[in-house]
C-alpha cells in the first residue's frame, strides 16, 4: 500500500506528463492524490518542495543496485536495462523533464545525479575511463531510443558484444 506522500508524487507525475507544468497546481495534484490541499502541504510545504520531492524520487530510484557479477555481466545488465523505458523510473524521468526551466527547481542537476548513480553500478568493473564513458554514452543512447519508443535496432546485440570486447576488468 502506498503512503500519502507517494500518492502525491504519483499524482504530480500524472499531471505533469498528461497536462504539463501549468496544470500542476497544489489543488489539482491534491485532488489527483485523493488528499486535501492541507494534506499535501503537510507532506510538501510548497509547490517547490513538491517538485523537489519528485526529483528526490528520481535520484532515489537511481540507487537501486543492479546485481553486480563480473565485469561483462554488470555491463551487459546495464546496457540491457538501458533499453527499458516502460518502468517507474522512466515515468518519473518524463515528469521531471516537464519541469525543465521551472524557477527554483534544478532539474539538470537531478538528471545528472541520477545518471551518475545508475552508472556507478558499472564503473567499478571497467579499468579504462574512456571505455567506461563510451559504455555510459551507449547506454544513454539506447535509453533515449527506448524512451521515444523507436524500434530496437537489429544491431543492438552486436553493439553490446563489441563494447564487451573493449572491456578490461579491474
Amino acid at each position: 500500500m502506498s503512503t500519502a506522500r507517494e500518492r502525491i508524487v504519483d499524482a504530480l507525475e500524472r499531471v505533469l506528463i498528461e497536462e504539463g507544468p501549468a496544470a500542476a497546481t497544489l489543488e489539482h495534484v491534491a485532488e489527483g492524490a485523493g488528499v486535501s490541499k492541507g494534506g499535501l502541504l503537510y507532506h510538501f510545504g510548497s509547490k517547490e518542495a513538491l517538485f523537489e520531492g519528485l526529483l528526490g524520487r528520481l535520484t532515489d530510484s537511481s540507487q537501486d543496485p543492479a546485481p553486480a557479477t563480473d565485469a561483462r555481466g554488470a555491463i551487459t545488465e546495464y546496457l540491457r536495462l538501458s533499453m527499458v523505458a516502460d518502468d517507474a523510473f522512466s515515468t518519473t524521468l518524463l515528469a521531471a523533464l516537464r519541469l525543465v526551466g521551472a524557477p527554483g527547481v534544478d532539474v539538470p542537476a537531478a538528471l545528472s545525479a541520477a545518471s551518475e548513480q545508475w552508472f556507478e553500478q558499472v564503473r567499478p568493473h571497467i579499468a579504462d575511463p574512456v571505455t567506461a564513458r563510451l559504455i555510459q554514452l551507449v547506454g544513454d543512447g539506447l535509453y533515449l531510443n527506448a524512451l521515444i519508443s523507436a524500434p530496437a535496432s537489429p544491431h543492438d546485440d552486436a553493439v553490446i558484444a563489441r563494447l564487451l570486447g573493449e572491456v578490461e576488468p579491474h
